[in-house]
């Protein structure tokens, strides 16, 4: 199995090993979201210089990009396309799309290929406008068990993942130098392999982590942070361990509804796995293990997890937290079916307080 995640590493650039844990790449696209008005920048909010300039000291609530989540555990390979259009028309201006193997539940359903999806998104319906602008999508493959243990390897400790996913991005960026290069690591092994087509310029790594270590590591090894917690304190460990200049994502879930009684409840069948505490989510294996374990959550639990219903101020206040921790860009998901209802509702009463 390591062989063939190797030669997926030589031919694409990106780990395609499960072993290969808590990675997030940034598949930076050169595309057109929206042709600017002579002489503004392409993303009027500036999100474009995200990827490469640094990040101000100061920061309001005005100055926060939102972006979208597009969530490949609800929603098939064309709803996934169709809604990366949707949320460019709505104003939000990246997404990032997850990548795990298996849903988290099974009444989720789905699982298409995340970069299949990333190939077939054309920003701005493919109508020929010119622009040079940024879409950001990225590549979730995170350090699961529900991800990893189809290969059948031992699921090894957190230490171990770290140190894999350490030398994975060393691989990566090695490389990504051109010209023929050889590796002998402590879990890889790569020899007179050649990126003949090389990425110009290479694509930012980003990765997510929430734990100390692991941000610490990221601020060390990432191009930027993607994180679910609004603590500014990790976002100070992260720019002690080089994190500062590098952007920093922040992921919220909510669920939008005409009223909350109903977001609460599409939440609660959609997305139980919100509420399930402490290191399960990286533990437990399977969809089915993660339904027997939800089956222990409440519906007020998962409520207290995810911002539910139609009262924007929650929304607007959610995402505050986010900048007020250090966050220059925040992604929200929507959970359940009704996505064109949340594009209505963000364009007309949230993204608004953002610029």
């Amino acid at each position: 199995m390591e062989k063939i995640a190797l030669q997926e590493l030589c031919h694409l650039a990106i780990p395609a090993s499960a072993h290969l844990v808590a990675l997030t790449l940034l598949a930076v696209a050169r595309k057109q979201w929206r042709k600017p008005a002579p002489g503004a920048a392409v993303f009027p909010r500036g999100a474009a210089a995200a990827c490469v300039g640094p990040r101000r000291k100061e920061r309001s609530i005005l100055m926060a990009e939102i972006g979208y989540a597009l969530s490949s555990e609800e929603q098939t390979p064309a709803d996934l396309v169709q809604y990366a259009r949707r949320a460019e028309e709505s104003g939000f201006t990246f997404a990032l799309i997850s990548g795990h193997f298996h849903p988290w539940i099974s009444r989720q359903g789905h699982s298409p290929f995340a970069w299949t999806v990333i190939g077939g998104h054309r920003p701005g319906g493919g109508d020929g406008r010119g622009d040079d602008a940024r879409t950001l999508l990225s590549w979730r493959w995170n350090g699961e068990a529900l991800n990893e243990h189809i290969l059948g390897d031992r699921w090894p400790p957190h230490e171990i993942r770290q140190a894999q996913l350490e030398e994975a991005v060393q691989v990566i960026r090695q490389l990504w130098q051109g010209g023929s290069q050889t590796h002998h690591g402590r879990f890889y092994t790569v020899k007179d392999a050649r990126i003949y087509t090389l990425p110009d310029p290479p694509p930012p790594i980003y990765v997510a982590a929430s734990g100390q270590h692991a941000v610490a590591a990221t601020g060390r090894i990432g191009d930027s942070l993607i994180g679910t917690t609004p603590e500014a304190q990790l976002l100070q460990q992260f720019d002690a361990a080089g994190g500062v200049g590098k952007p920093r994502y922040g992921q919220i879930t909510v669920c939008w509804a005409k009223d909350e009684a109903a977001a609460r409840r599409t939440a609660f069948e959609w997305w139980p796995n919100a509420a399930i505490t402490g290191q399960l989510s990286q533990e437990l294996p399977t969809p089915t293990f993660f339904e027997q374990a939800s089956s222990m959550v409440r519906e007020e639990d998962v409520a207290q997890t995810i911002i539910c219903g139609p009262d924007p101020q929650r929304h607007v206040q959610a995402i505050k937290q986010y900048v007020d921790a250090g966050y220059d860009h925040v992604y929200v998901h929507q959970v359940g079916p009704d996505q064109e209802g949340f594009f209505q509702f963000y364009k007309a009463e949230v993204l608004p307080k953002f610029g």
